[in-house]
């Protein structure tokens, strides 16, 4: 094992939404950090939610006003610093005869509407659905609606976007490096690292510890992390399926299911339609989870109780699942487990810290980060105030301009894109993508062709700058280009990335 002098303010253990976004708030505040994470960032749940920034109508329901409020209050703060990558949504509920009364409904879209702070969002009305365009894909017995809105997100690139602030800020950002232990020693945390990749160990050493390990945050303590600490945790899988685009309009849908669940069925990737979620509890190894043929049939039985057009599994051309771990408060079922989070800080007075985040939403991640930085702050009396409320992330940044507008300067800049092409890069850069064009006016200087609009100039970005390894990094993390790509297509780019170095764990080097 080598030996390093390294020592950090505060080491965090994964490179989920909750540990990027910590590590971009602390190394903001003046604080040295190292974040470990021992797969990709965003390998877990991160990047496999719903996709969406909203305040959980659902839980209205269960009376979680608290949790909706700030939810609702961090939409549109979010909204404001990725314009980018955070898009408003409109979303239509269709009125199901038997389920939840009309009026319980409208009642509920009201308080939602005014729960939170609603500044730039339409606020909810009715539906006809007869004559609407979006009632034309459902089945004629849903003639009346209710539509609101709420956000859409690519929630892997909200990840890799923090973690990029983080290290433009000073943070040392270590990918497929796991935490192979950790103990306290005086007043810091003696933590050994191993690099999945080359199997090196490292010695460094933190004054603060914080557990953002997501499904494995229970395991990491009791394997990695010499401490008494044991969380409450319930593990809570979600499945998600891809099919052919089901209805024409930019819209999505919400239902009501019979066992009181609901399933989303929202435009994804332009030419597709994304339906989900489960709520199953979950036992196993969440480093390999993947939807069940009971997952499967059940989203295609929800979407077939409301579409005209029917499908079936054969018509899934994606799936993808996620494990979650949603503190233990009691409930009977998964799907009513709170998704509030909770901050357990263990240490007595002399020890250096150790802070565990249990559940949380995606939408409420920055107001996480600044609860944990509350937590750790009588260790670090000297840091600085809260500042990432309104602080754009990388790209975000539009000057005034719509993301449509950036698309037409980036097409206009390098035609060889196409229009289609500069618009995914405005949607999934912002302006970072005009940096990662520039001076490219020709095909050939776009680099390599990797089909559907993937060029070598954009990968040579994500490796150098995003972190980026293999194939699956590119197609289904910072990109979704894996809809696209063929399997040969795919082959060409896992060998090219065979023969490229990265720019190492940190991309500021």
């Amino acid at each position: 094992m080598n030996a390093s002098d390294a020592i950090y303010d505060i080491a965090i253990i994964g490179g989920g939404i909750n540990g990027c976004g910590i590590a971009r708030d602390a190394a903001g505040r003046g604080l040295s950090v190292l974040l470990a994470e021992k797969d990709d960032l965003a390998s877990g749940a991160s990047s496999a939610s719903t996709k969406l920034i909203h305040g959980g109508l659902r839980y209205l329901e269960q009376y979680q006003f608290r949790l909706v409020r700030e939810s609702l209050a961090e939409r549109e703060v979010l909204l404001g610093m990725a314009p980018h990558i955070v898009e408003p949504l409109r979303f239509v509920l269709p009125h199901h005869r038997g389920l939840r009364p009309a009026l319980l409904i409208r009642l509920g879209l009201l308080l939602y509407d005014h729960l939170g702070a609603r500044i730039s969002l339409p606020a909810s009305t009715t539906v006809d659905l007869r004559r609407a365009p979006e009632g034309k894909p459902l089945k004629p017995g849903f003639a009346r609606g209710f539509e609101y809105s709420d956000c859409w997100v690519d929630d892997a690139r909200l990840v890799v976007l923090n973690a990029m602030d983080a290290a433009a800020r000073g943070a040392a950002i270590r990918v497929r490096t796991e935490v192979f232990s950790a103990r306290r020693s005086g007043d810091r945390w003696l933590i050994e690292l191993r690099d999945a990749i080359s199997g090196r160990r490292e010695a460094v050493e933190a004054r603060a510890l914080v557990n953002a390990g997501g499904a494995f945050v229970a395991s990491v303590l009791v394997d990695r992390i010499a401490t008494h600490a044991t969380p409450r945790v319930r593990l809570v899988k979600g499945s998600h399926i891809v099919v052919p685009r089901l209805f024409e309009h930019h819209k999505a849908y919400i239902f009501q299911n019979e066992d009181r669940r609901i399933v989303f069925a929202i435009p994804y990737e332009r030419d597709f339609t994304l339906i989900g979620t489960t709520d199953l509890d979950f036992s196993g190894d969440a480093s390999h989870v993947s939807i069940t043929e009971a997952e499967t049939n059940y989203l295609c039985a929800a979407a077939n109780e409301y579409f005209v057009r029917p499908i079936a599994p054969s018509d899934v051309i994606w799936s993808y699942s996620g494990v979650r771990a949603l503190h233990e408060d009691g409930h009977a079922s998964a799907q009513d487990t709170s998704r509030d989070f909770i901050l357990e800080l263990d240490g007595q007075s002399g020890e250096p810290p150790l802070l565990s985040i249990v559940g949380g939403k995606l939408t409420t991640y920055r107001h996480v980060a600044e609860e944990a930085m509350k937590r750790l702050a009588p260790a670090f009396p000297g840091m600085g105030p809260a500042w990432t409320r309104g602080a754009a992330l990388p790209g975000g940044d539009l000057g005034g301009r719509s993301r449509e507008e950036l698309a037409g300067d980036l097409a206009a800049a390098c035609p060889p894109l196409g229009v289609a092409v500069a618009q995914r890069l405005a949607r999934s850069y912002g302006t970072m993508a005009q940096s990662m064009l520039a001076g490219a006016c020709r095909p050939e200087q776009l680099g390599l062709a990797f089909g559907a609009g993937l060029y070598e100039r954009e990968v040579r970005h994500l490796v150098d700058n995003e972190w980026a390894i293999t194939a699956d990094d590119v197609l289904w993390r910072r990109t979704k280009l894996g809809l696209r790509l063929n399997e040969t297509e795919r082959r060409r780019l896992a060998d090219w990335l065979g023969g490229v170095r990265p720019c190492g764990s940190d991309p500021r080097q």
